[in-house]
């Protein structure tokens, strides 16, 4: 079995002071850089992955995104970022907890979009998620928005779909008079997905509760549609 010791001496083999130096002064989170692209990074993963069962890339998932190396972290997320996982309860948990340590955007969006695969799996899990939007962690409030965004991108959403993309607007429409740019980038990111799939809903929250939005956010919210 690979343990996290062996992965992270990996990773670190392909060290590049450089562009660690870089990657520390883009990201601004507080914490050891490599200074590895994320295909170098996905290359280890494929080949983890192959040797090891589901409960066990779990288990390299917790103990590299635990070294706090940014591209371990990044591995980790890449490691649990797969539709089919069974079982997938220990991955979830763990993508969950992760989520109330949240820093800075990079890491939350690998870690996030790992998460996806989870909640659309299984949509129950969207009860935890929701405790998240009130979270004194601004990462953790703005993640609730990207682990749901497959809802938002839906072509053909079933009727419970479209009652999670109410309770997920509803969620937005709450996050409105937070004035952080990076909780208003987020309800703009959401809204405009939507706006692909079903820009008359997009309108409406636009001419209703986001009409407080910042100025930014409402102007990307409404990029793909007409008239607005």
């Amino acid at each position: 079995m690979i343990t996290a010791q062996d992965a992270l001496l990996a990773l670190q083999a392909e060290a590049n002071a450089e562009k660690a130096a870089e990657m520390a002064a883009y990201h601004k989170a507080p914490r050891p850089y490599l200074g590895l692209s994320v295909p170098q990074i996905e290359l280890h993963v494929a080949a983890w992955r192959a040797e090891l069962s589901v409960e066990d890339r779990v288990a390299l998932a917790g103990g590299l995104w635990d070294s706090d190396v940014h591209e371990a972290r990044v591995a980790a997320a890449k490691l649990l970022t797969q539709a089919r996982m069974r079982p997938d309860q220990g991955a979830w948990d763990l993508i969950a907890a992760w989520a109330q340590g949240f820093d800075a955007w990079a890491l939350a969006d690998h870690a996030t979009i790992a998460g996806q695969k989870r909640v659309v799996a299984d949509p129950s899990r969207l009860d935890q998620v929701e405790g998240w939007t009130t979270s004194e962690n601004l990462w953790t409030r703005r993640a609730a928005l990207v682990i749901t965004l497959p809802w938002a991108k839906m072509n053909n959403p079933k009727p419970q779909d479209l009652e999670i993309r109410e309770r997920v607007l509803a969620w937005a429409e709450a996050y409105v008079p937070d004035r952080d740019w990076f909780i208003q980038k987020v309800v703009a990111w959401w809204l405009r997905d939507l706006s692909k799939h079903d820009a008359g809903r997009v309108r409406d929250f636009l001419y209703g509760p986001g009409q407080n939005l910042k100025t930014f956010a409402r102007k990307e919210a409404a990029q793909y549609l007409t008239d607005d």
